[in-house]
């Protein structure tokens, strides 16, 4: 019976200094990311936007570009969605050697939507599936693409400003 009592008092007496300084170093780990889950936030982020707009935009207005030395906005959503697999590619292990520029079998807005869905959730389930080391791995190729579609974005933001339509990332929240 006293070794009992004295494994319950130690058993206590750990638990009350270790059990803090877990959770502290869990709440830390919360509020300190790894690269990972920082490149997660950021594509997800971006794609959200993207996805937004593509789903937005009137299928009608998908041939629509401001004048004739830019994409089309169905154009534009291809390239930035396809471009997408220059990270999603080599953080699987796969070659870039074939990626189009604006793949041409996609031609209506739900087939177009459907693609940009798929290349941001292709792009996220390899960023979770690499962790830490393989977001650090392919940094350049993770930032360099979430760049690109950050631009891109911006230029479709022009192509709702000319059409005197309100970005759907700009609109009050409901």
């Amino acid at each position: 019976m006293k070794k009992f009592a004295v494994l319950f008092v130690l058993s206590v007496f750990c638990g009350l200094i270790v059990g803090p300084n877990v959770a502290r170093a869990q709440q830390a780990a919360s509020k300190n990311p790894g690269p990972e889950k920082i490149l997660l936030r950021n594509w997800n982020g971006i794609g959200g936007k993207i996805i937004a707009m593509a789903e937005d935009w009137p299928e009608d207005k998908y041939g629509y570009r401001p004048n004739d030395q830019v994409r089309t906005f169905g154009q534009m959503l291809l390239h930035l969605a396809n471009a997408n697999y220059y990270a999603t590619n080599p953080a699987l292990g796969k070659s870039t050697d074939n990626i189009e520029n604006d793949p041409k079998e996609y031609k209506t807005k739900a087939e177009i939507v459907a693609f940009v869905k798929k290349t941001f959730a292709d792009g996220a389930a390899a960023l979770e599936q690499g962790g830490d080391e393989g977001a650090m791995k392919n940094l350049g190729s993770w930032v360099g693409i979430i760049e690109h579609s950050g631009e891109h974005y911006g230029s479709l933001v022009t192509y709702y400003r000319n059409n005197g339509v309100v970005p759907p990332s700009s609109r009050p929240k409901k």
